[in-house]
């Protein structure tokens, strides 16, 4: 049997067990012996990050090759419009190379917890809420994204990752999964 724990990474907390720097890491919300995180969340970042006691689905979690989808509820800087989504859709370059399409589309803001600290915000500004699917994780990728069409990132939660979906877990919570080796199938006899 192994584990997945579903942890709901709260902002500025390292995706990381230690830290020479004394800033928050998944210690501080993970007590659970023998278990690493699949993959990654920016500091910056919030939401979804899995750990598991199986090197085996951490690959299949993390690996690239996978194709595993990440998907992403994104506060950005502006009014978004479907024109503005179309080279995310198709497959935007960024410094370090093409990125695959992603999924993208406008979303109403989303009913999320409050963030310690606040976004950034003054009465003028005006922002908008994305939800985006890629099947990459490239450093900083989403943010880089959104900058290059002209729509700055301010916020960032993971909500899904595969099938794993954050489903109502607060900053800091956690929720553990027990998966079952998959059973042999008898062979069949031969007479």
């Amino acid at each position: 049997m192994s584990k997945i724990i579903l942890l709901n990474k709260p902002f500025h907390v390292l995706s990381q067990f230690t830290d020479d720097q004394g800033r928050q890491t998944l210690s501080n919300y993970v007590s659970e012996p023998n278990v690493y995180p699949a993959g990654r969340l920016d500091y910056d970042s919030e939401g979804l990050l899995l750990l598991t006691d199986d090197g085996s689905i951490q690959h299949q979690i993390s690996h690239p090759s996978k194709k595993m989808g990440k998907t992403y509820w994104v506060q950005v800087e502006g009014i978004a419009t479907p024109e503005q989504l179309r080279p995310l859709q198709s497959g935007i370059d960024l410094q370090d190379g093409p990125c695959k399409p992603a999924q993208v589309s406008i979303i109403q803001a989303p009913s999320v917890w409050l963030r310690e600290p606040p976004i950034r915000t003054r009465k003028q500004d005006k922002t908008s809420w994305l939800e985006i699917t890629i099947q990459e994780g490239r450093n900083r990728q989403v943010r880089r994204m959104t900058a290059a069409i002209g729509l700055p990132t301010l916020r960032l939660i993971r909500v899904a990752i595969g099938p794993w979906k954050l489903n109502g877990l607060l900053p800091g919570e956690t929720k553990t999964h027990t998966l079952h080796a998959p059973q042999k199938k008898p062979r069949p006899s031969r007479k």
